[in-house]
């Protein structure tokens, strides 16, 4: 499966992006998916993560309430909607995808086996 995020920019606090995440090279539905970010100087980091029928999701809690994350398996896409965005969500996000996903280690980057290239938000104060 490859993968190829895209949607990243400069915003100002409290302003909103929507990153996309398109995969090709598999049967999208069987793979749960995932948003990592990593900033800079930081270890990477769980976003958010959806499972194949986009019927399961989880999120840290420092996004919860301001972003959304979803899938279109007709397109083989996936989302995130990042609302009310602070500077501390300024990283590099990757997106992610895992053939044996489980909501429970949705969290666990070491379990994706297929990760798109990343793409860059800052947020600016």
């Amino acid at each position: 499966v490859q993968l190829q995020a895209s949607g990243g920019g400069v915003v100002q606090a409290g302003g909103s992006l929507r990153l996309s995440c398109a995969a090709s090279g598999g049967t999208f539905s069987n793979y749960g998916m995932g948003w990592f970010r990593q900033a800079p100087g930081k270890e990477r980091e769980f976003v958010a993560a959806i499972g194949g029928s986009g019927d399961n999701t989880r999120y840290v809690d420092s996004v919860k309430g301001r972003f959304a994350i979803s899938r279109d398996n007709a397109k083989n896409m996936v989302y995130l909607q990042m609302n009310s965005l602070k500077p501390e969500d300024t990283a590099v996000y990757y997106c992610a995808a895992d053939r044996r996903w489980h909501i429970n280690r949705a969290a666990i980057s070491r379990d994706y086996d297929f990760w798109g290239q990343g793409t860059l938000v800052t947020v600016s104060s």
